[in-house]
């Protein structure tokens, strides 16, 4: 048999990688953060096909899903018509991104401390900037300024017939919280405020100042930057 026909055949491996190009060996070496996107997919996957090698397979599996915002919620068929990924690759894709997703959750089981805006950001960037609708959430905090309760309030376009403090308040009461920060986010990525962001949040303010409850800010999250209408002034 030709010994060179049989390597052809094979599936190309991490370990059939030059050495200087195993991710595995430089992730030991140097740490996880040192490896590119595709070399750390390259470690889930093991190994590539006969055609390609599992680093250039990584590189199409993020370049048919725009890379890590799409694959992230794709499912199990999506993943699976991608060629060279069968049940056991996507299977532990779908492992691996769900790991993901629950560890950036955990800071939400304890009690977070805001002590300013960017505290605030830092807290819900990544759960908002990915969404494709706006959606405004409320954090009601303690007298010692701990999150106490998160919730989804609204769902859409920001405007002062869509969020009423009715809704923003009858929680901070139901929590008896002490204060409240605002949040909401704008799918373009571009957190700059528009006018009815700002009348919004004036309206909320008012009716804070009314109830004995404190709205200690409103926040725009943009992709991966924020704007914090506290300091622009407008509260």
């Amino acid at each position: 048999m030709n010994n060179d026909l049989l390597t052809v055949s094979q599936p190309v491996m991490i370990r059939d990688v030059p050495p200087h190009d195993r991710p595995r060996e430089r992730l030991i070496a140097s740490g996880p953060q040192s490896l590119s996107t595709h070399e750390l997919l390259a470690i889930l996957l093991r190994t590539g096909t006969k055609e390609e090698s599992v680093l250039q397979l990584s590189n199409r599996i993020l370049h048919d899903f725009e890379g890590l915002r799409l694959l992230k919620d794709a499912s199990f068929e999506e993943i699976t018509s991608i060629k060279g990924i069968g049940t056991a690759k996507a299977v532990q894709l779908m492992a691996a991104i769900e790991i993901g997703r629950r560890i950036g959750r955990l800071k939400y089981e304890g009690r977070f401390s805001v002590r300013s805006p960017e505290d605030a950001a830092n807290y819900m960037m990544e759960e908002m900037r990915f969404l494709s609708q706006e959606h405004f959430v409320a954090l009601y905090l303690n007298t010692k300024n701990q999150v106490i309760h998160k919730q989804t309030l609204f769902i859409g376009s920001l405007n002062a017939s869509i969020v009423h403090p009715r809704e923003v308040f009858k929680e901070a009461f139901r929590r008896s919280a002490a204060s409240i920060i605002c949040l909401h986010n704008h799918p373009s990525g571009d957190p700059s405020p528009s006018r009815e962001d700002i009348d919004v949040t004036k309206r909320l303010v008012e009716c804070g100042k009314l109830l004995g409850i404190e709205v200690l800010d409103h926040l725009i999250i943009g992709e991966k930057k924020y704007v914090s209408l506290k300091e622009k002034g407008y509260l």
